[in-house]
């Protein structure tokens, strides 16, 4: 891939170039006991992200508000996410992968107690946001110490299971995440969806402190000043005012708040006016510039995530609402996309391919949009099933490829910021999806919004199938490999 080579470097670079020493250096450096704590906390992001979807009508009924207004809880999360997730890669990179990543779990074990115990829908929101700046930790770290953990053995890459898993417990988690959402809610309550977190976090806090080796980047030694710099903490302010403007605008549709665009508009110009001039950029402009096959690969995940969230949400919702099932028949219905998702995760994960399968998983998703756009109330219950598999293979497919690409087009010495970025163009893609569930569904989920969502989803697959396509780096990418 042409990855430029002049990126800037910094205290991952460093440690990349450190002696070989420690546990990755004998045994088995990527064995159970390196990642398994690392698949957990890289999975907390996306579960947390879906498995709110089908406590949402308990929620508003417990809450006494609109199904539409609870869709702040799952924009809350996006917003948070998308800014916090380079930002734990940036972090990960200057002060150590292993303590952000301890840091992000004890943040999340918070999150999780607040919302078990939450009266009132400000409180949800902030533990959500708590949970979004919490789990944003789990994946650049996990990415980062990976990256030097081969580093360290002196492998250009890792073990294809080793990404294969990471990419699997995010994508199977995303799609199982309703699944186990119904199944907490049905059994207990709403609040399930929060506490959840509390044992799962906390099994991922134990191991890593016990199986993950301890980071060697000191953090002293430098000014306040420095430190600051090297953060670009003038550029993290901008994305998130960026994003924060963007978000009040896609949340005040259908009658959109032009100042709060005005403002989004204004403070990614004033962002990317900074970015291109610090010395340590937390957006890296010119990569995206120049690094094209990166920045499709951020675009075509961002637009994959927005079809399979608008389903996610969309689908679930209308299922409860519409067809009348309760949060736990829904979450059994959503079980197969759960396991097709896992398992198609898997065998894209053995291969070296990229391009078939990112059509592949095109070609599902735009199935599975045209197929939704013939649902009714009165659809059988096989027919929801078939539809949710054919996503859930989109979606392990595309997740695992997606990031393989990363790993080979992003430089080496920022693949923390990086692999965080490849999670914030997903969350902006989310946000959307909310955004267009909560129009299509505004005054009631019924068989009516559902087909809007079909009609975008269609157009969503389309686009993402003709970039895939008429890819040629992805072609080239191939080619090389098969021989």
């Amino acid at each position: 891939m042409d990855a430029p080579s002049n990126a800037p470097t910094g205290a991952a670079h460093t440690s990349a170039e450190a002696p070989r020493h420690g546990p990755a250096a004998s045994g088995r450096p990527f064995g159970p006991r390196f990642v398994t704590p690392m698949f957990m906390g890289s999975a907390l992001n996306p579960i947390n992200s879906s498995v709110i979807a089908t406590a949402l009508v308990s929620i508003a009924s417990a809450m006494g508000v609109s199904v539409g207004q609870t869709s702040i809880l799952i924009s809350s999360l996006y917003l948070t996410s998308a800014i916090a997730q380079p930002t734990a890669g940036r972090l990960a990179e200057e002060f150590g992968p292993r303590r952000v990543f301890l840091a992000g779990i004890l943040i999340v074990l918070l999150g999780g107690f607040l919302g078990g115990v939450g009266q009132d829908m400000p409180m949800l929101v902030v533990a959500r946001v708590l949970i979004g700046l919490g789990t944003s930790a789990g994946y650049p770290s996990a990415m980062l110490l990976i990256r030097r953990r081969a580093t360290d053995v002196g492998l250009k890459t890792p073990p294809g299971s080793v990404l294969g898993g990471l990419a699997i417990a995010g994508a199977a988690t995303v799609a199982i995440g309703p699944t186990i959402g119904g199944l907490l809610v049905g059994w207990s309550s709403w609040r399930a969806a929060f506490l959840i977190n509390i044992p799962v976090a906390g099994a991922a806090l134990v191991m890593a402190v016990f199986w993950i080796a301890k980071d060697r980047d000191p953090v002293c030694g430098r000014s306040a000043r420095e430190t600051i710099s090297r953060i670009d903490l003038a550029g993290v302010v901008s994305f998130g005012a960026t994003m924060t403007a963007l978000l009040v605008f896609l949340l005040s549709l259908p009658n959109p708040d032009w100042t709060a665009l005005g403002c989004a508009v204004a403070m990614a110009v004033v962002m990317v006016w900074w970015e291109l001039r610090a010395r340590n950029p937390f957006l890296d402009v010119r990569l995206l510039v120049s690094n094209l096959p990166l920045t499709r690969t951020y675009l075509r995940n961002a637009l994959t995530l927005l079809g399979t969230y608008v389903i996610l949400y969309g689908l679930t919702q209308w299922i409860e609402a519409a067809r009348g099932l309760s949060a736990y028949e829904a979450g059994l219905i959503l079980i197969p996309m759960g396991v097709l998702s896992a398992v198609s995760a898997r065998v894209v994960s053995q291969r070296q391919a990229i391009r078939k399968p990112l059509i592949a998983a095109a070609l599902f998703m735009l199935a599975g949009a045209v197929a939704t756009l013939f649902l009714n109330s009165h659809s059988p219950i096989g027919a929801i099933i078939a539809i949710t598999a054919l996503f859930g293979l989109a979606s392990g497919s595309s997740n695992v490829t997606n990031q393989t690409a990363l790993y080979k087009e992003a430089p080496a010495e920022t693949v923390g910021t990086a692999a965080g970025l490849l999670r914030t163009f997903g969350y902006i893609g989310s946000i959307a999806a909310s955004t267009i569930t909560g129009l299509a569904f505004h005054a009631h989920v019924d068989d009516n919004g559902l087909r809007h969502v079909s009609l975008v989803m269609i157009g969503i697959g389309i686009v993402v199938l003709l970039m895939t396509v008429l890819d040629r780096q992805l072609a080239r990418s191939d080619k090389t490999h098969a021989h």
